[in-house]
């Protein structure tokens, strides 16, 4: 058992903080909004994420706590892991002040040898930037090292690739550092964990034990960066890939099999929609465009990158209107408002800039998603914009039912019963739920991305409702 501080009680900070706990060790998780560490202590579980509600309930008040206090929990703790927000600044470059403010708060609190570790995606030299600012603060340098450990986490499957992870990256710089963050990792890189009557499940695929990569600090920042960029590049890349497959008359489900086969590329993120969004690839992105520039390079890559995803909501846009002709007084059904399923995190959505645009063309949204809807209705104070209970309550009467997200249970309609639910059996999947042979076989009028469009042959059969 090592004793760890865990500061910043967001999305990567609370994860982590829960899931060191499960690991055997006693963690304290620091956060300077009093709000939040309350919440926290009452049992409150403020993100949407599988099994972390189970872990919080398991481990508060025994092996995690919350505090606002970082200067006690630095003393108390052997490895601290900074995990505050990096928000991109109007450049695009990562606004690191936050990172910059608790580097000064450890400084004044170390009494004996400590690994500060970066937690939250950061550029390259942060690492020497915390260093310095320690120093500067009056941190003896022989009581402490800065470490790299990038996270790899996606959200709606947090807890499972922390636990479960493909690789843990290390970046240290000495020997003793390395050793203090290889002690944190142990029950899951000896494997001690997996064999665990009560452990979180893991994925089929899992690989049990994880490999533990060492580098140094600087190769570890830019590792999680090059990683995130080289994702998004995938999703941007099968997105053009179905457009062009929309303009021959191929299908980009088959083409990706295809591609996909192929043991140097795989299938992952190569599944058409709309774009990427959420916390981390924009933001890492743009401040990898940053970085690059800073160094000289001019990544215009990334720049493509980034254009083609904007330019998919764009498109997607362009087949509501070549479904409804005119959206002016057009009421349309949503399913889905958080960026991906299985999270209730709104930040970048695409489905968010499509509602936004659809409003502002005048038409009136019916909106449901399973865990985000909530959220949305504390952001959106628009007259034409309504929250269903459930994906049937917004389909009724509507022009058009819109899927903007890829939850499962939307992929598990009731067609028929969203044929009679609908004003007009016309459907637009962002997110590629349905073969179109289906939807035609049920009546409906089905437009996706990068597939063929499908036209019902028996559809004048059905009474259309237009009253």
């Amino acid at each position: 058992m090592m004793k760890l501080a865990v500061i910043g009680s967001g999305y990567v900070g609370l994860v982590a903080g829960a899931c060191f706990a499960e690991l055997g060790h006693e963690v304290i998780l620091v956060d300077n909004d009093a709000v939040k560490v309350n919440a926290l202590q009452r049992g409150d579980v403020p993100i949407h994420e599988q099994f972390l509600p189970e872990l919080l309930e398991r481990h508060r008040n025994r092996r995690l706590s919350f505090t606002g206090d970082l200067a006690a929990a630095v003393k108390a703790s052997d490895a601290i892991f900074i995990a505050v927000g990096t928000p991109p600044t109007e450049d695009g470059e990562a606004d690191l002040s936050y990172v910059e403010s608790v580097a000064r708060g450890i400084a004044g609190s170390i009494d004996r040898y400590k690994v500060v570790v970066e937690k939250s995606t950061v550029p390259v030299y942060t690492s020497t930037w915390i260093r310095k600012i320690m120093l500067l603060n009056g941190a003896p340098p022989e009581l402490f090292d800065v470490a790299s450990n990038p996270e790899f986490l996606r959200e709606g499957t947090a807890v499972t690739d922390f636990l479960f992870p493909d690789r843990i990256v290390i970046g240290a710089d000495t020997l003793r550092c390395a050793e203090v963050l290889r002690e944190c990792y142990q029950p899951l890189v000896g494997g001690a964990y997996y064999l665990c009557p009560e452990a979180i499940p893991g994925p089929e695929d899992a690989s049990v034990p994880p490999p533990l990569i060492c580098t140094s600090a600087k190769s570890a920042e830019l590792i999680k960066h090059a990683c995130n960029a080289f994702l998004a590049m995938k999703i941007s890349f099968v997105n053009a890939v179905a457009s062009i497959c929309e303009s021959v008359g191929a299908n980009v489900k088959q083409v990706v099999h295809g591609i996909g086969s192929d043991s140097r590329i795989g299938p992952r993120f190569l599944r058409p929609g709309i774009g990427y969004g959420g916390s981390c690839f924009p933001k890492d992105l743009l401040a990898f465009r940053s970085v690059a520039r800073e160094c000289g390079y001019d990544f215009r890559l990334l720049d493509e990158v980034i254009r083609i995803n904007e330019e998919q909501r764009h498109r997607f846009l362009r087949k509501v209107r070549k479904a409804l002709w005119t959206l002016k007084g057009k009421r349309l059904a949503v399913l889905g408002l958080a960026f991906k399923g299985g999270t209730d995190d709104l930040r970048e959505s695409p489905a968010i800039a499509i509602v936004k645009c659809l409003l502002q063309a005048g038409c009136e949204i019916a909106a449901y998603d399973p865990a985000a809807a909530g959220h949305a209705a504390e952001s959106f104070a628009h007259r034409g914009m309504s929250f269903a209970d459930t994906a049937y309550d917004a389909l009724q009467g509507a022009d058009a039912l819109l899927i903007l997200t890829d939850w499962e249970e939307f992929a598990a309609l009731d067609l028929d019963r969203a044929y009679d639910a609908l004003r007009y059996p016309i459907v637009i999947d962002g997110r590629n739920l349905y073969e179109p042979e289906l939807m035609a076989e049920h009546g409906l009028v089905y437009y996706s991305m990068g597939q063929p469009d499908a036209v019902p042959e028996k559809r004048a059969t059905r009474t259309l409702k237009l009253a």
